[in-house]
């Protein structure tokens, strides 16, 4: 399988490394704007190979492409990919615009062209025994989630900037968790935050550590922190509780935390830093399943609709937190679809 890369910065070179890595891809053509990331690619990774624009990647040869390139870009992106008739990943967000994450959806609902968005936490084990679990029944009724992403040191101003703010760029991760595992929608959305740390967050509007409450469509109520700071390590967790049992995802031997129960150890191992290593498994089989999306084996495991659906809950979260009230869902919606009800299966 000939696949096309298309950015290589941080997440897109870690993809260039664990795409060539597959059994099922042969060969890889990558391009970035910035001609010393392509050149650093294809010098470290012999199977890779350049282009000199989108237009000359897609017309490669590839069976399917990767777009790992800056937010703003990914709506002309996948839009070219589909266009093209290639089956298409796409990092996540859509887009941090909510009106253009809708027309991508309208014109990729057209096209029988697949489209796969990045969310690996769907591909963590964890998170996937967890989701088995509340589909099989062992937890009972839920009444309470607790989903959790913080990072241990915020991310360059630059980023701050263009990201769209925290909810946008750092809690849809946490609000796609809650949805994949819990198998419901989300129908109101509260969000509060605040600065304590750098006034580059302030400065755009942001905060830099923030608290949401979603109520699910059977009364579940979900609670999602998370927090630019979190100096021990890089905290992802999703806890369920239900009427017969509670299960949790993250927490393990690297769980960044420290227990302050007397002659207690746990968790004894070197806490998680960084994504890039909390995530690195999941990363591998979820590039491996785009892999067989390609193949036509399976059907998008992460849908436009999927990601379309966080882009509400998120740009209801970010209005919550100006505007000091909830905000339900089918409001978001309807200013900009006209839609009363779940654009997800």
């Amino acid at each position: 399988m000939r696949l096309g890369l298309i950015g290589l910065g941080r997440i897109g070179a870690f993809h260039a490394e664990t795409l060539v890595g597959l059994e099922a891809v042969d060969s890889l053509v990558v391009h970035d704007q910035a001609p010393a990331l392509v050149r650093a690619v294809t010098e470290r990774l012999p199977t890779a190979e350049p282009a000199s624009s989108v237009a000359g990647l897609l017309a490669s040869g590839v069976d399917g492409v990767v777009i790992a390139a800056s937010t703003a870009t990914h709506p002309e992106l996948i839009l070219r990919s589909i266009a093209a008739g290639l089956p298409t990943f796409c990092e996540k967000p859509i887009s941090a615009d909510p009106e253009a994450g809708a027309e991508v959806l309208r014109q990729s609902s057209a096209s029988s062209v697949p489209v796969q968005i990045g969310y690996p936490r769907r591909f963590d084990s964890a998170f996937v025994e967890a989701r088995r679990a509340v589909a099989a029944g062992e937890l009972g009724s839920l009444h309470t989630v607790r989903a959790t992403g913080m990072d241990p040191a915020p991310p360059p101003d630059a980023y701050v900037a263009t990201s769209g703010g925290i909810f946008r760029d750092c809690s849809v991760h946490d609000f796609d968790a809650v949805r994949f595992v819990t198998g419901q929608e989300v129908v109101e959305v509260y969000s509060t935050g605040s600065n304590q740390g750098a006034p580059v967050f302030g400065e755009h509007g942001d905060v830099d550590s923030a608290a949401t409450v979603l109520t699910l469509e059977s009364g579940t109520l979900a609670v999602v922190s998370n927090s630019r700071y979190n100096r021990r390590g890089h905290d992802v967790r999703l806890e369920l509780h239900g009427s017969k049992d509670s299960v949790a995802a993250g927490i393990e031997p690297s769980w960044p935390i420290r227990s302050t129960e007397p002659s207690t150890t746990f968790p004894d191992g070197p806490p998680h830093y960084f994504f890039l290593d909390r995530f690195a498994d999941a990363f591998t089989r979820e590039l491996s399943a785009f892999t067989d999306l390609v193949a036509g084996r399976i059907a998008s495991p992460c849908t436009v609709a999927d990601a379309v659906e966080v882009g509400w809950i998120a740009e209801a979260a970010t209005l919550s937190l100006h505007q000091h009230r909830p905000i339900r869902l089918d409001d978001i919606r309807d200013r900009h679809t006209g839609r009363s009800r779940p654009l997800a299966s």
